[in-house]
């Protein structure tokens, strides 16, 4: 049996590729049968469904931090409005939108380094309000938190934070000065001690290498996080990285195939530059593992409309809807 037939065999019945089967499949020859195999798994596993998602930015720009892709960062004049949080009634309206619209989930997102105190409680009173008057599952992605923060999140209604990686982290104090990786992977284990479900991952496409990839893609891995979000840069005027080069679409249908092998009862979700990363929507990447998209559009940018993925994915046998391998 070639390793591709046992990565696959293996991972279809839910136990993911180890370090050195993750390397040899990053240099694998066949990306076709690499792609298809990764296909195979995913719908082996998950079936047709689709985990569709939509994300509220509800603290706006003037963030702390230097990361040099964010349009967010305070240090970059990148154009972006700024806004601070919401009225919980303008939250809980957008999140029955987004139901109304097939999400399955709604992940509310903030410009913070870490929430202040009397916004988390605001926070939590807006998760609360939907958990009640909506039913839809909530994520955050707020930041840096510890334990006692996460703890008050998941009591909340909270099912699944939010805190990316980035990048390798070989590769991360030239994407990020002002904290560091394991700042990020510190946040990620407060949360899990707390009870939270993880989503972790990054973007590829910043001028990394297949290898650091192939790092950031072994790095998910260990955390067994519940949901991976992959994002392709999109470059923003202003920032640091307005001038990178794309990264070539088959790098990115080879990254996850991978993260499919590696992690076969993950949600790998396609997101941030999905719809023009391939040319096709993103209708490549969920034939190549992942099993779920961000609709509606993005922190700073805009993305499909709801309508028009909902049609893809019919058009593809998908239906939205993940649920749990």
């Amino acid at each position: 049996m070639s390793l591709l037939e046992s990565c696959e065999e293996a991972a279809s019945s839910g136990r993911g590729a180890d370090r050195a089967q993750m390397e040899a499949l990053m240099r694998h020859g066949d990306l076709d049968g690499l792609v298809g195999a990764a296909g195979r798994v995913t719908r082996a596993v998950w079936g047709p469904g689709v985990d569709v998602e939509q994300l509220h930015n509800i603290k706006k720009n003037a963030c702390s931090e230097d990361c040099t892709f964010c349009a967010q960062s305070a240090l970059y004049d990148t154009g972006t409005d700024t806004y601070r949080l919401p009225p919980a009634g303008e939250v809980v309206d957008a999140a029955r939108r987004a139901a109304g619209q097939g999400a399955d989930s709604y992940c509310l997102v903030a410009a913070w380094r870490r929430p202040p105190p009397g916004d988390l409680d605001k926070v939590c009173a807006m998760v609360r309000r939907i958990r009640a008057e909506v039913g839809i599952e909530v994520e955050c992605s707020l930041g840096f938190l510890d334990e006692g923060e996460a703890r008050r999140l998941r009591s909340a209604g909270v099912r699944r934070y939010n805190h990316n990686l980035e990048t390798a982290r070989s590769k991360f104090a030239e994407i990020c000065t002002t904290h560091t990786y394991q700042d990020r992977v510190d946040t990620l284990l407060a949360a899990r001690r707390a009870g939270l479900e993880l989503c972790t991952g990054g973007i590829i496409g910043m001028g990394e290498t297949r290898r650091q990839r192939l790092e950031l893609a072994c790095e998910i891995a260990e955390l067994a996080p519940e949901e991976v979000t992959v994002n392709m840069l999109v470059p923003v005027p202003g920032t640091p990285l307005e001038m990178q080069a794309p990264l070539e679409p088959s790098e990115m249908l080879r990254f996850f195939a991978v993260m499919r092998m590696a992690l076969p009862r993950s949600i790998i979700k396609a997101s941030g530059g999905r719809e023009t990363a391939t040319g096709d929507s993103g209708r490549a990447l969920l034939e190549a593992g992942a099993n779920g998209i961000i609709t509606a559009g993005y922190l700073t940018m805009g993305g499909n409309d709801p309508g028009r993925d909902m049609e893809m994915l019919g058009q593809m046998g998908r239906v939205p809807g993940a649920g749990r391998a």
